[in-house]
């Protein structure tokens, strides 16, 4: 049998950074995924002939210290230095694109806010990128000097931003998205728009407590409104991927792992679905936590309160993805376009997936990377009350075509193939369970020291040798690599 100093299953962005740390610090390194290609839900896939497309994520960028850290401009990961557009569809046809001189045709008094709203966001995020940069303690349990120290350094980071950015940060992170917007701007259709990006991946509504966190949570990721490199969300993981190599790592596609191989509390190593069985000193799993130890590992394995907790992990996905060929004429402005006409709109279309329903007033979020639109379509459960995905894919398909044929009437026509990515698509394929884009919800009670679960928030499990380094864990959601970074760091 094989053996290595450190396994890594799920060739994810957030398992792919892991494993690049590790080799880094000259570790023999296994990298294990199931698929055929790297990347996770960071990928770039051919869907046909001239038919690329990020299938879930559009677009992407890794934090600043990874990339110096990893050296990953040497091995092909070119960052987009021009920010594109944000736009919010209007039914009259004149657009919305969301700045400070633009927004004056809706409201003189919102354009004159907008400056003061970007900086306050620029610091908030910057805030929580500390927060993502900081390995949280195992609160309220077996807390020790050696990781306050990072907590020292957030307190510091809190207080040089000043008593005034400290306090409405704080203040921000239970307010609902509608209730942070109201504080800067009076009209409905700009705080609508940006609200939107609150809600996004999220299976929330705008009047929902914690949306003030996700927003910063999204805009963090972003950098602002509008997605970054789109159509280039596989070069993020073919860079990482190169990096490991670059460091001595291995990379093995097409080798699911069935189990991992527990012995007396200890993870010793994984077994293949092939029957192959590989031993390791440690294994970081970037699978997410309920898939990792209630399927992986198995519940017989693990204390009955901490499996309980996993258990209670909410996932509850609610977006679908569809992908359209075109012929270049669909007449989508490039950029980031949304679908997000009030706040009352958003949370009704939340509100169906709350019933198990799909949304026939979707909120939307359209990107195009040249002759490819990509929609992200919410709400869509994963979780249907009266149907399957199974009936209801092509349903979804024709319900954001049609609505956003509503703006774009040459959109039909420019059609010349499609894909759609279903929540349980997103589960099979994608290996996303419940098609929680997040591996696990973003709320108030699964964050910072409570995420994955309470009392285990750096990255250990029960199992010795185990840890965890997916978006599941504190510092993950989206793209970013925190999580894989963060991991690597106490193995060190």
């Amino acid at each position: 049998m094989s053996h290595y100093d450190s396994i890594i299953i799920g060739a994810g962005h957030n398992g792919l950074v892991a494993a690049a740390y590790l080799a880094k610090q000259g570790k023999k390194v296994l990298v294990l995924e199931r698929r055929a290609i790297v990347g996770g839900s960071v990928v770039t896939e051919s869907f046909g002939d001239d038919f690329k497309a990020d299938s879930i994520y559009a677009g992407g960028t890794l934090r600043p210290d990874i990339i110096k850290d990893l050296k990953l401009a040497s091995h092909g990961l070119t960052v987009d230095t021009v920010r594109k557009p944000f736009i919010s569809l209007q039914a009259d046809g004149n657009h919305l694109t969301l700045d400070a001189e633009s927004i004056k045709r809706i409201s003189e008094k919102d354009a004159a806010r907008f400056p003061e709203f970007v900086r306050f966001m620029d610091k908030a995020a910057s805030i929580l990128d500390t927060a993502y940069a900081t390995i949280m303690p195992r609160l309220p349990l077996n807390f020790n000097i050696r990781e306050g120290y990072g907590l020292l350094e957030l307190g510091l980071e809190l207080k040089l931003a000043g008593r005034k950015d400290m306090l409405n940060f704080i203040r921000a992170l239970p307010m609902t998205a509608q209730e942070l917007l109201d504080e800067y701007f009076e009209s409905d259709v700009v705080k609508a728009a940006i609200a939107s990006v609150g809600i996004h991946g999220f299976t929330l509504g705008p009047m929902g407590a914690g949306t003030g966190y996700t927003l910063i949570h999204n805009w963090m990721n972003r950098g602002g409104l509008a997605n970054v490199n789109v159509g280039k969300a596989g070069e993020i993981t073919q860079a990482l991927a190169n990096a490991v190599k670059s460091f001595g790592g291995e990379i093995r596609t097409e080798a699911e792992v069935k189990s991992i191989k527990v012995e007396s509390q200890i993870a010793k190593g994984v077994i293949l679905a092939n029957g192959e069985e590989i031993l390791a000193n440690q294994i970081l799993s970037s699978a997410d936590p309920k898939h990792t130890l209630l399927k992986l590992v198995g519940a017989q394995d693990l204390p009955p309160e901490f499996v309980w907790h996993t258990q209670s992990i909410k996932m509850r996905g609610s977006v679908a993805k569809i992908h359209l060929q075109t012929n270049g004429n669909h007449g989508i402005p490039e950029g980031t376009v949304v679908l997000a006409p009030s706040i009352k709109y958003l949370e009704r279309a939340y509100d169906a997936a709350k019933y198990g329903e799909i949304s026939e007033k979707p909120y939307l979020e359209v990107t195009t990377s040249g002759n490819v639109v990509s929609i992200h379509f919410q709400s869509a459960p994963y979780a249907l009350k009266k149907s399957s995905w199974q009936v209801e894919g092509s349903k979804v398909e024709k319900l954001a075509i049609d609505t956003l044929a509503e703006y774009f009437p040459n959109l039909k026509s420019s059609i010349v193939n499609r894909k759609l990515i279903t929540p349980l698509d997103l589960e099979q394929t994608y290996g996303l369970t419940e098609g929680d884009l997040n591996h696990g919800q973003l709320m108030l009670d699964q964050f910072l020291f409570m995420r994955p679960i309470p009392g285990w928030s750096n990255h250990k499990t029960p199992i010795d040798n185990l840890y965890l380094c997916g978006s599941g864990v504190h510092g993950g959601g989206g793209v970013s690599g925190a999580a894989g970074r963060n991991a690597a760091k106490i193995l060190k």
